[in-house]
C-alpha cells in the first residue's frame, strides 16, 4: 500500500567540516542501509553553498517501509544539526495518518540556548530571560533562523515593533523557505497600517505552507482582512470563502476564528452585491457562541440587517421580472412595494 508524503523543512550545520560529515553519513545510509528505499536523495536536498539540507515542499508516494526510512534519516541527520526544523505528513486519502516534527536536540550551546528560550516565551512575565536565550543563541549560532524569528515574536509581543521587524527580516534572509517569519512580519506592517507590504508577505506565508498546518489557513483569514481594509471586496471574497468552507476541529488554533471569518466574508459579499450569500455567511456567523471580542454584536446586527433589507428587495425585484416576462398586472403591484 502507498500513501502520499509531504515533506518540508531545514536543517543548517553550521561548518564545511559538519555539513561534509552529514552529506557523506547521508549517503553511506541511504545506499547500505536503506538501498535507495528512501524518497530524500542527496542531489536534491544538499545545498552545499547554505551548508545545508533543506526541502521548501517534496511530495511523493510512499511505501510504509519507505516512510519509516526517510522518517528515520531525517532524525539521524537532525542529531548532527545546529539549527531548523523538518516536518513530515503522511495523508491516506486526504487524512493525516502519520506527522513527525524533527528538529535538534544536541547538547550544542545554541541548540539548547534555542530550546530554553523557545519554552521560556511560554511562560507568562518571562519575555524578557526568552530574549536573553534567544540572543544567545544567537551569538553562539549568528545564522540561526529559526531563533531570530522567536526573538522577533518575543520583540512582537512586548511591541517593539522595530527590534521585531528586524529580527523577522534577518530570520527570512537566512531562511526565505519558512513561512513564520512572514506571518510575523506582516502582522508588524498590519499594526503599521501597511496593507500591502503585509499582503505581500502574507502571499509568501501561504506559498510556504501547506493546508495541513494551521499557520495557511491562519494567514489566508488574515490576507483577507488586509483586502477588506483597501477595499479589495473580490480577493477578500476569494481568500475567506475558503477558510469559512474549512471544518476546523476545536484543537485547531483557527477554530476561535470562524465567527470573525464568516462576518468579514459576509461583509464582502454584500460589498460584492450578493445579498442572499452575504446573509447566509452572516446568519451562520450570528450562530456562533464565542467570548471573543472581535465582532462587535452591533456590527454583525447591522450588516445582517442590511443585508436583509438588499436580498429582500432582490426577491422582490426577481418576481416583478418574472410577473413582467409574462404580462401579468401582478408586476406593477410589486414594482410599487420596493
Amino acid at each position: 500500500m502507498t500513501y502520499k508524503a509531504i515533506l518540508s523543512g531545514y536543517f543548517d550545520f553550521g561548518t564545511e567540516r559538519s555539513y561534509q560529515k552529514v552529506f557523506d553519513m547521508f549517503e553511506h545510509r541511504s545506499e547500505n542501509y536503506y538501498r535507495g528505499a528512501i524518497l530524500l536523495k542527496s542531489e536534491e536536498v544538499f545545498a552545499p553553498e547554505a551548508r545545508a539540507m533543506q526541502v521548501p515542499r517534496l511530495i511523493g508516494q510512499v511505501t510504509g517501509k519507505e516512510w519509516n526510512n526517510t522518517v528515520n534519516m531525517i532524525k539521524f541527520v537532525a542529531q548532527y544539526a545546529i539549527a531548523g526544523g523538518f516536518s513530515a505528513w503522511m495523508v491516506d486519502e486526504g487524512k493525516v495518518v502519520k506527522h513527525h516534527h524533527v528538529e535538534p536536540n544536541s547538547d550544542k550551546a545554541a541548540v539548547q540556548a534555542f530550546l530554553q528560550g523557545r519554552e521560556l516565551i511560554n511562560e507568562a512575565g518571562r519575555e524578557e530571560e526568552a530574549m536573553k536565550a534567544l540572543s544567545r543563541a544567537i551569538e553562539k549560532f549568528e545564522r540561526h533562523a529559526k531563533a531570530y524569528e522567536r526573538r522577533g515574536f518575543v520583540n512582537h509581543q512586548l511591541r517593539n515593533y522595530n527590534d521585531a521587524m528586524y529580527d523577522y527580516s534577518k530570520s527570512i534572509d537566512i531562511n526565505p523557505s519558512a513561512a513564520e517569519p512572514y506571518m510575523g512580519r506582516a502582522l508588524i506592517y498590519i499594526a503599521r497600517e501597511s496593507y500591502a507590504e503585509a499582503i505581500s508577505d502574507l502571499d509568501r506565508a501561504i506559498k510556504n505552507s501547506i493546508p495541513l498546518m494551521p499557520l495557511f489557513w491562519q494567514a489566508r483569514r488574515i490576507k483577507g482582512e488586509c483586502h477588506l481594509e483597501q477595499e479589495q471586496w473580490d480577493k477578500a471574497e476569494f481568500e475567506l470563502k475558503f477558510v469559512t468552507k474549512r471544518a476546523f476541529t476545536p484543537e485547531d488554533a483557527n477554530f476561535k476564528w470562524r465567527k470573525r471569518a464568516l462576518f468579514n466574508y459576509g461583509k464582502a459579499l454584500y460589498e460584492l452585491g450578493k445579498y442572499p450569500e452575504a446573509l447566509k455567511a452572516l446568519d451562520e456567523a450570528a450562530k456562533i457562541e464565542t467570548d471573543r471580542k472581535d465582532v462587535p454584536k452591533s456590527d454583525l446586527q447591522l450588516y445582517r440587517g442590511m443585508a436583509m433589507k438588499k436580498a429582500g428587495k432582490e426577491g422582490f425585484k426577481k418576481a416583478w421580472k418574472e410577473a413582467a416576462n409574462s404580462g401579468s398586472k401582478r408586476a406593477a403591484e410589486l414594482l410599487q412595494a420596493i
